[in-house]
């Protein structure tokens, strides 16, 4: 699987930092996700929120073994997840050879390596962040303190739940935007649909468990949009951009 820049035609090319494109994609992403993080983490609407679910619940999470959600949500989405990247990889290996779909193996192959190393990225934030989740903590049942992110847990263990995994599952296929922004981009908004949809419909689910609050979510995102924004750039942008082009110079 042949993902590299074709040739040096194809190399990416210098964006300006301030230019429309990386402010709508960088830049204001980026602030928006600072300004919420600050809101949901230090201004406690993380905590408020969890209180509110896990009283509503009756004091326990009602939720955590429930079927809807850690059955069909959580353990069918993951699977649903992986069989859609697999059937994607297996399109984008056949459109290769195919005249007729071969314009869409790369954007398809893209999708599929966008998904596999954002839910890997999170994975490994996970490890390296030594958070809680919700369910771990004594205000919600659990036996832990409230550690901050950058705070010393003094020896405590951690379960690792930040950023959100189950939640990047549904969150990397915001990928399809910049797949669609490559090939179709009257179908990016579709593509962010499904993607925000997916990961909004994870995340929820995992909330109502107990397993994580919303910040989490929040990053989850973040890793994946930053993830797929890196890779357009470097497979994707420079295809784009040539096919604007030679469709300029036909109606020129």
């Amino acid at each position: 699987m042949n993902l590299m820049p074709a040739s040096a035609t194809d190399a990416v090319p210098v964006l300006r930092p301030y230019s429309r494109f990386v402010a709508t994609h960088l830049w204001i992403p980026l602030a928006a996700v600072l300004a919420l993080s600050a809101l949901l983490t230090a201004g406690g609407v993380d905590q408020w929120l969890a209180t509110q679910i896990y009283h509503a619940e009756g004091g326990h999470w009602l939720l955590k073994d429930h079927w809807f959600t850690a059955k069909l949500v959580h353990r069918g989405g993951k699977q649903a997840s992986t069989a859609a990247a697999l059937a994607l990889l297996v399109f984008g290996l056949y459109a290769r050879r195919s005249p007729r779909w071969n314009a869409w193996s790369r954007p398809a192959l893209y999708v599929v390596l966008a998904v596999g190393l954002s839910t890997a990225a999170v994975s490994l934030l996970k490890g390296a962040t030594h958070m809680d989740c919700p369910w771990d903590l004594a205000s919600y049942g659990g036996t832990h303190a409230f550690y901050g992110l950058f705070e010393s847990r003094q020896g405590v263990p951690a379960s690792g739940c930040f950023p959100a995994g189950h939640a990047s599952g549904g969150y990397a296929w915001v990928a399809l935007y910049f797949a669609a922004l490559a090939v179709r981009p009257r179908w990016r908004k579709a593509g962010l649909a499904i993607g925000l949809g997916a990961g909004l419909l994870f995340g929820v689910s995992q909330q109502l468990r107990g397993a994580h609050f919303l910040s989490h979510d929040l990053w989850a995102l973040a890793v994946c949009w930053g993830v797929s924004l890196g890779l357009y750039l470097w497979l994707l942008r420079p295809r784009a951009r040539s096919a604007a082009a030679g469709a300029a110079g036909e109606t020129a």
